[in-house]
């Protein structure tokens, strides 16, 4: 009995044993700090990063610009707008002024008319070749019938009227109209050019003159289009010789007189 009493005994105390070495269940995810015996949680790990969505692209120059959908091209760069062209010289303006009166149906008619001053002209149809000068100079609003008028009432002397023709006065309707003034005119006026054998001395805008003969004087304007053969830089005269104003290949077929440029600098093309 006293042996049953023992084993008994012994039993429950290795039961007791037992239950006192097994140790209490910590709270999960928490720990004590060795040191201050404080309780801390610890933190759950980051869920991984979402990869970019392959639909949105980014502008290269700016990695916050939204750009669209990798459907979408980015756009072409506006290209840099050409330069204006140069607005043409006045010289190169009468030379177009000039090639203008080519597309006019005149007749060669050289009578004495009379005619309205200032701006007066002969009738559109009759002309001679002083008058493509004119007409020419008058589509960029200058009138040379008014400024050899009033040069020659203030310089007669200087002029040929008296010795060539017998004239005591000027005459508004016929002074500009011949070509011994306008050399006088031009060379008090404008700027004397070389006269050379050379077509490249010939710029568009320049006003020639030339002898036909002993009497017969000429006049006509240097044009802005080329002679098409081997002299390249040989510019065509439009002048009125008898067929009416025209292009021609002509500025070395008589002898030339006089090479002027006129100065056009308040030139305006009159609408």
């Amino acid at each position: 009995m006293h042996y049953l009493n023992l084993s008994i005994s012994i039993g429950l105390l290795s039961l007791l044993l037992t239950a006192c070495e097994k140790k209490p269940t910590e709270p999960e995810h928490s720990e004590k700090n060795k040191d201050t015996d404080v309780e801390k949680t610890v933190e759950a790990p980051p869920e991984p990063a979402t990869a970019p969505d392959s639909s949105i692209t980014y502008d290269e120059d700016d990695d916050m610009d939204y750009v669209g959908s990798s459907s979408q091209q980015k756009p072409e760069p506006i290209p840099e707008p050409e330069p204006e062209p140069e607005p043409p010289t006045p010289q190169e303006l009468l030379a177009q002024a000039a090639i203008e009166r080519t597309m006019y149906t005149v007749i060669y008619d050289g009578r004495y008319v009379k005619i309205d001053y200032p701006m007066g002209d002969v009738p559109a149809y009759m002309g001679v070749c002083t008058d493509v000068v004119i007409r020419s100079l008058r589509r960029l609003n200058i009138d040379l019938q008014k400024q050899v008028h009033e040069d020659i009432s203030a310089n007669f002397s200087k002029y040929p009227n008296q010795k060539r023709w017998g004239l005591k006065r000027p005459d508004k309707n016929i002074d500009h109209r011949r070509v011994p003034n306008l050399r006088v005119f031009f060379e008090r006026h404008g700027e004397i050019l070389p006269i050379t054998d050379r077509g490249a001395d010939y710029k568009p805008g320049d006003i020639v003159t030339w002898n036909l003969d002993a009497v017969k004087t000429h006049i006509g304007i240097v044009s802005e289009q080329r002679v098409d053969d081997i002299d390249e830089e040989r510019y065509l005269i439009v002048h009125n010789i008898g067929e009416g104003p025209v292009l021609e290949d002509m500025l070395f077929a008589f002898d030339i007189t006089g090479h002027y440029r006129y100065p056009l600098q308040t030139a305006v093309v009159k609408p």
